[in-house]
Parts: C-alpha cells; structure tokens; sequence
C-alpha cells in the first residue's frame, strides 16, 4: 500500500519500523527500587562536535549496570551511525575514517536496536546533558521519538559524593586515574561506556554506604547538591 503521508510527515519509515518505533517501552519513573535490583544503561555517545545545534552522533556505546555489577554479556556494541552528510572532520576528532562512516549503519536501524536495548531503564552518562540533548535530536529527526527516559549525570554524582576526596579536575581520566581505574581506549563509545559504568559502580557503592539506596533518593539529594552549587557561585 502506498502511503506516502508517511514521509510528508516525519521520518521515512517503513511500516516494521513505525511498529518497532511505536512499540518501544516508555521508561520508568525513578522509584525505590533498591540500586543493587536496577538495571542501569551506561551511554556514551561520539558526535561530529560539540555544537548541540549542527553537529550529529556519529557513534553510540553503552553497557547495563545491574545486581550490583557490570554485566558483559548485556551491551550494546559500539555501533557507527551512517550519516546523511560525509563528516570529514571526524578522523581528526574520534579516529573515525569516512570510508568507515559511510559504511555505517541505517541511523533508524541503529537507533531502534538502542532504544530497544534500552527498555525502559533509566540512563546514566558522564556529562550526561551533553549525551541527552544529542540522542533526544538524533531521535527526533530520526525516527520522530521524544526521548523522555531520566539520566543521572556520573560528572556530577562523583563530587556529590566524594566531596572531601576528589581530584583536582573533574573529567572522566582524572575520575578514573583517581580511582586507580584503567581506561584501555579513548573517545571510542563502548570504551568510555564501561570506564563510566566501572566509576559509576564505586559511587554508587559510596551512596548505599551514605544511606541512599535507590534511585529516587538520589535523584533528590542530587537536585539538592545543584542548588547548594548555584547558591555557592551567586
């Protein structure tokens, strides 16, 4: 059947992928499920820049956090996604060749599987708005889907809760190194996934032994911890 109303209106998509698209879980509400029973998603993703306006994802990587440990055998792969302009400058920034961009995948292939691997955990990223605001466009353009799924941000759980024990500079190496952490690649999507999810393991055994132990406690306390930092610079 010809419907071409699908494309005036949003995305191509095809019908298998407006079911997959209208079939994905909405997420859950941060509740007091205790952190050792939540399943966690760890994202990361690699763009063409850091322009939350032009630049594109170039790259998604994520690993799932759950009964209190990084299971290996749950990820999502580093995946390329085939981007509707050659990005020449890419190579220079993630060692990303073009050849290997436009052999990359279908972005609404690639974004449903990920979105599918998501369900409906909540997502945890290091400078996790940076993350979201380019997966929420990515998403929208992509296949017309409003991401409404929570992220709690690592870059800012880490000196919630360590405030008396923190390096000097509050970048994902300088958490890692301070932590005795060994990073084996770089700007590579599922590298950094696992080295966020790694750190996100030990603070979030630092918040069970500070007295929160689910989600919804420390979504507040977090929420709490922002105000006292913008109190502290007015």
């Amino acid at each position: 059947m010809n419907m071409p109303w699908f494309r005036l209106r949003g995305p191509a998509l095809d019908l298998d992928q407006l079911e997959r698209r209208d079939q994905l879980l909405p997420p859950a509400a941060l509740g007091t499920v205790p952190l050792r029973e939540q399943r966690l998603v760890v994202l990361d993703v690699e763009t063409s820049g850091l322009d939350l306006r032009k630049d594109i994802v170039l790259s998604i990587g994520a690993v799932v956090i759950a009964h209190g440990g990084i299971d290996l055998g749950d990820q999502f792969e580093s995946t390329l996604l085939r981007p509707a302009q050659k990005i020449s400058e890419s190579v220079l920034i993630h060692g990303i060749a073009p050849s290997e961009l436009e052999a990359g995948d279908d972005p609404v292939e690639a974004l449903l599987d990920f979105m599918e691997f998501v369900g409906d955990s909540p997502i945890l990223a290091f400078h996790a708005g940076f993350d979201q605001r380019m997966l929420t466009r990515a998403l929208k353009q992509t296949l017309g889907y409003k991401l409404r799924h929570p992220f709690l941000d690592v870059a800012e759980l880490a000196p919630m809760l360590c405030p008396d024990n923190r390096p000097r500079q509050n970048g994902l190496d300088d958490w890692c190194a301070h932590f005795g952490l060994q990073v084996m690649q770089r700007h590579h999507a599922s590298a950094d996934a696992l080295a966020t999810a790694e750190l996100a393991l030990i603070l979030l055994s630092k918040a069970h032994r500070q007295g929160v132990d689910n989600l919804l406690t420390l979504s507040q306390r977090l929420a709490n911890w922002r105000q006292r930092q913008q109190a502290n610079f007015m």
